[in-house]
């Protein structure tokens, strides 16, 4: 199962969500599967982060669909992420896991999925998470994808994915930075408030 199909998919289904998601190839993927997103859609650079930093938006905008969209690796170094998951059962965030059982953006290690004894979804499962499944069909993927946006409770999505990155797609051309004010800068707009005011003046 390819990554980029399954973000088509999940794409298709997105309409005034907010998005957080990882580094390395699944940023270029997104930005190409899911161009009226982009600047809903957050796009982080830290190990560990992507789904904490979803929790505390869905915390922050109850009435809002948020989407994680982790990778094994990232989630692998913050499990402790599914145990507040479960604790805290936040009803509007939807967590999708690609897992390529590797760490791809630093050349391709293998990430402890990848022996065939570590589940994610089983370990989201023990945390609290009790809707967590492991999918491996486009179709699965979907069908949870659905389920998931709809659900009034968290839902975690793990992706059995390629490691290969989708060929001859046109790379994301903002930094970090810029990423940050345009993601904000949505928010504020979509939701009326004021999250970074002006400037001030000495």
């Amino acid at each position: 199962m390819k990554r980029f199909d399954c973000m088509k998919a999940l794409a298709a289904r997105l309409k005034d969500e907010l998005v957080i998601l990882s580094l390395g190839g699944s940023v270029d993927e997104w930005y190409n599967a899911a161009p009226h997103m982009r600047e809903a859609s957050l796009f982080q650079q830290q190990l560990g982060c992507v789904t904490p930093q979803a929790l505390g938006l869905a915390a922050g905008l109850p009435h809002r669909r948020i989407v994680s969209l982790d990778t094994d690796g990232g989630l692998l170094f913050n499990l402790g992420i599914l145990a507040t998951l479960g604790n805290e059962q936040p009803k509007n965030l939807l967590v999708v896991v690609w897992d390529n059982e590797q760490y791809l953006s630093i050349g391709g290690p293998p990430t402890h999925t990848a022996f065939g004894r570590v589940d994610l979804a089983a370990i989201a499962r023990g945390a609290g998470v009790k809707d967590a499944y492991l999918v491996r069909t486009l179709d699965e993927f979907d069908a949870h994808c659905k389920a998931g946006l709809a659900a009034g409770k968290p839902y975690i999505v793990v992706a059995k994915v390629s490691g290969t990155v989708q060929p001859d797609i046109r790379r994301k051309h903002s930094d970090g930075r810029e990423d940050k004010y345009i993601f904000v800068r949505h928010v504020e707009a979509t939701e009326g408030i004021t999250i970074m005011g002006p400037s001030e003046h000495n």
